[in-house]
């Protein structure tokens, strides 16, 4: 090998090698001369038993734009597979943050309702309770009954108390047409008394004139005189008669009211008896679902035992949106809803309201972020979500799981448009 190095230091062009470098050139994409010499070497005879030059060194760069020309020849079907599918990757991905831009979904949402424990308003024994666990039923329904004899039976002593309070009303009322006919009568007599006493007046003044002329005694003077006097007294006795009669009304009118106040007091205790024995029949005001049963017949129920909780058909969904999803959320606005329970159905509803405060605000033990250390974390807010088609057939209740998705943006996305063409 040493002796090929020599024999091409000896060509031409490469006198000075010996002793001192080669001038290196500046010259772009001009290699020094070892390189030369090394890639010549190769190419010329050797003698037999000669080890041989190493191979020629090429840039990787240039090895790898090599190879993937070639792959390219070798496989163009896989290659124009390959940049469809990246094609395809890329223009889905567009359409898909296009089209999920125009929608907000949570799935912190549960199905909501108003439900509330159905109790007797008064105590007895249960007699009857035809409904069972979890059944639907109707407004008006009867959840059970309570044994009503007692009830019954104070009914009817109130009844009794308005038909004497009425009675006494009649016969205050007939006392009345009585006095009236009496102040009649006393009227009567205070006319006639008043014309006895006319005539008496003038008979005392003619007598009394006949005696001052001297045509007439003086003792018929004095007793026509007298008789003038006793129908004075007549008169006037007949007058307080009258009056006594007429305040006599006065008093008949204040027992009329009595009893008309007697009477309104019985029709009271009348209705509350009447309360009472409707309230020994414990009816669903609302349409709904009879849930946790616990009333037996048999058992005594106190005023205010839970009988049986009640979900009404009347239900919403509740979802807990971050605080961060809200900024395009108005009420109106479109939502598709599906509940776990019931995976292969769609709900179609739509926002009805937006909670002023987030739900931390409202609860129990709201948090106080003015003490201690803060660390600031995404409320939830509740937005309350009305459906518009709930299913009939399956049984919705308070706490099941849904996953609502709301559309925030009216107008079709892209990836919409283009299903339409």
């Amino acid at each position: 090998m040493f002796e090929d190095t020599v024999l091409e230091r000896d060509q031409p062009g490469h006198e000075g090698i010996e002793g001192s470098p080669a001038p290196v050139s500046h010259e772009p994409n001009i290699k020094p001369d070892s390189a030369e010499i090394t890639a010549k070497a190769p190419a010329e005879e050797r003698p037999a038993g000669k080890v041989p030059a190493p191979p020629a060194t090429i840039p990787p760069e240039v090895t790898g734009k090599a190879e993937r020309r070639g792959f390219l020849r070798r496989r163009p079907v896989v290659s124009a597979v390959g940049a469809v599918l990246l094609a395809a990757t890329l223009g889905g991905g567009y359409l898909y943050m296009d089209y999920t831009e125009h929608f907000e979904s949570t799935d912190d949402a549960f199905i909501a309702a108003r439900q509330s424990a159905l109790a007797p308003k008064i105590s007895g024994y249960i007699t009857a309770v035809p409904v069972t666990d979890n059944q639907h039923v109707k407004a008006g329904d009867v959840i059970a009954r309570l044994d009503d004899r007692d009830y019954r039976v104070a009914l009817a002593q109130a009844e009794a108390q308005v038909a004497a309070a009425q009675a006494s009303i009649e016969n205050v009322d007939a006392q009345l047409d009585v006095q009236q006919a009496q102040i009649s009568a006393n009227q009567a007599q205070v006319d006639q008394a008043q014309a006895a006493l006319t005539f008496a007046q003038q008979q005392a003044t003619r007598y009394q004139h006949l005696e001052q002329t001297g045509y007439g005694t003086v003792q018929n003077s004095e007793q026509y005189t007298s008789q003038l006097h006793q129908q004075q007294a007549s008169l006037l006795s007949a007058q307080a008669t009258l009056n006594l009669a007429q305040r006599q009304v006065e008093s008949l009118k204040a027992q009329r009211k009595s009893a008309v106040a007697n009477l309104a007091q019985a029709e009271a205790q009348r209705d509350q008896a009447k309360l009472n024995l409707s309230y020994t029949t414990v009816t669903a005001a609302q349409p709904g679902r009879v849930v946790n049963l616990s009333a037996a017949v048999g058992q005594f129920a106190q005023a205010g035992t839970n009988l049986t909780m009640f979900v009404p058909d009347q239900t919403w969904v509740t979802a807990n949106f971050k605080e961060i999803q809200l900024d395009k959320m108005r009420p109106g606005e479109k939502v598709t809803m599906k509940i776990d329970a019931y995976p292969g159905r769609t709900i179609n509803g739509h926002v009805e309201s937006v909670q002023p405060g987030s739900g931390t605000a409202f609860s129990l033990l709201p948090a106080q972020n003015a003490t201690g250390n803060y660390v600031k974390i995404v409320q939830r807010v509740p937005v309350k979500i009305v459906m518009d088609n709930p299913p009939a057939d399956v049984a919705l209740g308070p706490g099941m799981s849904v996953v609502p998705t709301v559309r925030i943006n009216a107008a079709p996305s892209l990836f919409e448009r283009l299903g339409k063409l």
